[in-house]
Formats: structure tokens, sequence, C-alpha cells
């Protein structure tokens, strides 16, 4: 599977795509719902991608990089280091010559995988009816 990362949308291969929009809630939002929480967690531009491919299993640092088109070292780097901290991936050194590190799902990074599995087909269902409909 290929996902490609511009602006805010994610294709998810060739065949549809999501729009991510980071809601801002910043003047009426309290911080009470959520689904909003969720969604502004995992909407940030490299988080979606970075666990889909995990998902697929365990990853060295440059293997994600080849896979995610256009992420920069830093960001990379700060998304992984992110979604680390908050538990949802793991990170393991390798004292081998020559060094490497891998990441890989949490049990909790894990436990967003069948929803988003749920979203892609959505996604397939939502294609082909917007196809029926346009036509």
């Amino acid at each position: 599977r290929s996902l490609h990362v511009t602006s805010t949308h994610i294709f998810v291969p060739a065949k549809y795509y999501i729009e991510v929009v980071k809601m801002d809630t910043s003047d009426w939002y309290d911080g009470s719902c959520e689904l909003v929480n969720a969604f502004n967690y995992i909407c940030k531009k490299w988080r979606l991608p970075i666990l889909w491919y995990l998902s697929q299993g365990n990853f060295r640092y440059y293997e994600l990089k080849r896979q995610l088109f256009g992420i920069t070292n830093i960001m990379l780097t700060r998304s992984l280091q992110d979604l680390e901290s908050h538990g949802m991936i793991w990170r393991k050194q390798y004292s081998e010559n020559p060094p490497h590190v891998e990441y890989g799902l949490t049990d909790q990074g894990n436990k967003i995988i069948p929803v988003l599995k749920v979203l892609e087909e959505w996604g397939e269902m939502q294609v082909e009816f917007e196809k029926r409909v346009s036509s």
C-alpha cells in the first residue's frame, strides 16, 4: 500500500483519498468531546500515515522515510518522538554494526488500526457512491 501526504489530503492507494481537516476549536471548544480530541490527535499531518505503515509491521527509520513521500528527517523524528511519548509506538535501538533503530505499534497503537480499516472501507464505498451520483 502507498500513502502520500500533500497538504491536508492523505492518498490511500490510488482509488480514494481522505481529506483531513484539523478543526479550529480555539474559540468554542472546551475539550470535553472525545471524538474531537481523537481527530485532533491523529489528524496531524504525519501521524496517520506513520500509524498506517506501522500497522503492517515493524520498520527501521529509513524504511519509514522511504514510504512517507515528502517527509523531512526533522518531521519524521518529531512525529515518531511524539507518537512514542503518547504510547502509540515503541522504539528499539540495536547496538549491532551498523547500529539501527526499529519502530512498531504498541498495544495502544494497535487499538486504532481497526478504526482506520473501517475508515478505509468507508472511503472505498464513498468513492463508488460519488461515481454513481456524478454519472
